[in-house]
């Protein structure tokens, strides 16, 4: 028989999860239950794990009308940045493992990537657009610094003048500034940074292990002095815990050297909603309820609504004010002009099939 989990988990130093719910494949799920004898305590910390898996496909594709993309790379399965919002949970579920604790510890790294995708941008009939890193877990997780996945899906791109889209939270990317610099000089790249919260505090909690608001900020500014466009991601915005801030995020992007901006809603499909209400319970108590109901009150009375069109943004008055702020707030500080989306049309006209290995860097 299922159980529900426990409302409040234990807050682990650098890990953003306070559970490890089973997956909503499991067919049988135990539940720990105090009998009077002695236990083993919970580990204070938990180890990373990492595995390998080959890489069968390196373009993951998709249809859907919220994306601005239609193909991209996830090199990591699980995320060591570990916050405790990412919509990619539940994507453990699939290799029988828990999009809590799980996710943030017992990483996969794709081998074989960068060949597969070699092969796929030779198939026949490849039209080229750009291809959006990643679309799932952050490519410049700390695994990354030692793997180096990422750096030669990007030597690749540049050798074949095929345009990429980057989303990251970590500041690793500058590792590749020289790569990054040699694509924008082509129309071959853009960033976007997240930027989440300016309080230290908070980030610390909610995605643990990530650079700091300051390190990103760091980021942009050294990615637009190098001529990179760069823009912000303010995501995911979370009612009632960090939607204060969408001004002063945009303003801090903005004065680093962003010239776009997005954002988004939270999104708690699946497993992630309990994790998100058990974080709220263990480290916000006195702030979780009115979370949840802010959070309900934009997703239809439910904790997520994954229709399209609205699971991104959300809906009903509090959403709607979010929107006229982010609007407001880009008009007043300059960003998403005409000439700034201008700036971020990437060239698809360059690209050169990687018919061999050897003419590749010629």
């Amino acid at each position: 028989m299922a159980h529900p989990p426990p409302r409040h988990g234990t807050a682990r130093k650098g890990r953003g999860a306070t559970l490890d719910p089973p997956n909503r494949f499991a067919p049988a799920i135990s539940v720990a239950e105090d009998d009077g004898w002695w236990q083993d305590e919970a580990p204070a910390s938990i180890a990373t794990e990492v595995r390998e898996e080959r890489t069968r496909s390196a373009l993951a594709w998709n249809t859907s009308p919220d994306l601005p993309f239609d193909r991209s790379i996830n090199p990591y399965r699980g995320c060591e940045h570990g916050c405790i919002y990412c919509y990619a949970r539940p994507s453990h579920a699939y290799w029988d493992l828990s999009p809590g604790l799980d996710f943030e510890t017992r990483l996969i790294a794709r081998t074989g990537l960068v060949e597969r995708l070699r092969e796929e941008l030779c198939r026949p009939g490849y039209a080229c657009r750009p291809i959006n890193l990643a679309g799932n877990t952050d490519i410049y997780q700390p695994i990354e610094a030692s793997l180096g996945t990422t750096r030669a899906v990007l030597e690749l791109l540049l050798a074949c003048r095929h345009p990429v889209t980057l989303v990251t939270k970590g500041a690793l990317i500058l590792r590749d500034l020289e790569l990054l610099t040699a694509l924008a000089e082509r129309r071959l790249v853009r960033v976007m940074v997240s930027l989440t919260s300016l309080d230290a505090d908070l980030k610390r909690t909610l995605e643990p292990r990530t650079a700091s608001p300051a390190a990103r900020l760091r980021v942009i500014r050294a990615l637009s002095s190098a001529g990179v466009p760069v823009g912000t991601l303010v995501s995911p915005v979370i009612p009632g815990l960090t939607d204060h801030e969408l001004e002063r995020l945009l303003a801090a992007a903005a004065d680093a050297g962003a010239s776009t901006a997005g954002w988004m809603l939270l999104r708690l499909p699946h497993e992630v909603a309990p994790l998100f209400e058990a974080w709220l319970e263990t480290h916000t108590p006195e702030r979780a309820g009115k979370v949840m109901s802010l959070i309900r009150q934009c997703r239809s009375g439910k904790d997520y609504d994954p229709r399209f069109g609205h699971r991104m943004r959300g809906e009903g008055v509090f959403a709607d004010l979010l929107e006229q702020r982010f609007r407001a707030a880009c008009r007043r500080l300059g960003l998403n002009t005409s000439a700034a989306k201008a700036a971020m049309r990437l060239d698809t006209t360059a690209f050169r099939p990687p018919h061999a290995q050897g003419d590749l860097f010629a």
